[in-house]
């Protein structure tokens, strides 16, 4: 059976972090009810696996079998070349238990000094996960390439965005209108593809 997702269905974010929240709302823009799995108070799984696909799968399935609801999970980062990828799953690791991104990002710049590296290439993931609470998902992937630059511009976007400036562009995703960057960023790349599969 081909897997659609009607407008109006009732989706469950799994996600705990505002910000995802909101930005993955305006990138659904309006089709589905959503609540979140923080809002329905469900528990964040560990997340064991060893890439974004499977780390997003695994939230969705968790989310999807707690709620008995569709759900939609997220699982992205930052990957900088002269770090050999990191942090990649472990960005938000990388934020502490505070989720502290200003100390991420200092995090990040400190281990490119310590490795001499000149080469700021760096991208983001995103793999978008949908389950249903009787077994089926979908998984896709979007990424978007650019440099890092330090220290940190902006305040728009969240996470590790005020130190990614993307292909094309002179400012950080910190800086860009949100429109600007939703319309270009990881997450709406692999919702193209999600669009392109379910809807």
């Amino acid at each position: 059976m081909a897997l659609k997702l009607e407008a109006g269905t009732r989706l469950v974010v799994a996600t705990h972090n505002p910000g995802k929240a909101r930005e993955l709302a305006e990138i659904l823009d309006g089709r589905f009810d959503i609540v979140t799995a923080g809002s329905l108070g469900l528990p964040e799984p560990d997340e064991t696996e060893t890439t974004f696909a499977g780390n997003a799968l695994l939230k969705a399935r968790a989310a999807a079998e707690a709620s008995g609801l569709v759900a939609l999970a997220d699982d992205s980062g930052l990957s900088v070349r002269a770090l050999d990828g990191a942090p990649g799953i472990y960005s938000a690791r990388w934020a502490g238990p505070a989720k502290d991104f200003a100390e991420a990002m200092r995090k990040v710049e400190q281990r490119l000094e310590e490795a001499g590296a000149d080469d700021l290439a760096a991208w983001f993931t995103c793999a978008l996960a949908v389950a249903w609470p009787d077994g089926p998902a979908v998984v896709v992937e979007g990424r978007v390439d650019g440099v890092l630059t330090f220290p940190p511009r902006g305040t728009n976007g969240f996470g590790y965005d005020p130190i990614f400036v993307p292909e094309g562009h002179a400012q950080t995703f910190g800086e860009l209108e949100p429109a600007v960057k939703d319309g270009l960023s990881h997450r709406s790349r692999a919702f193209d593809k999600l669009k392109a599969a379910l809807l």
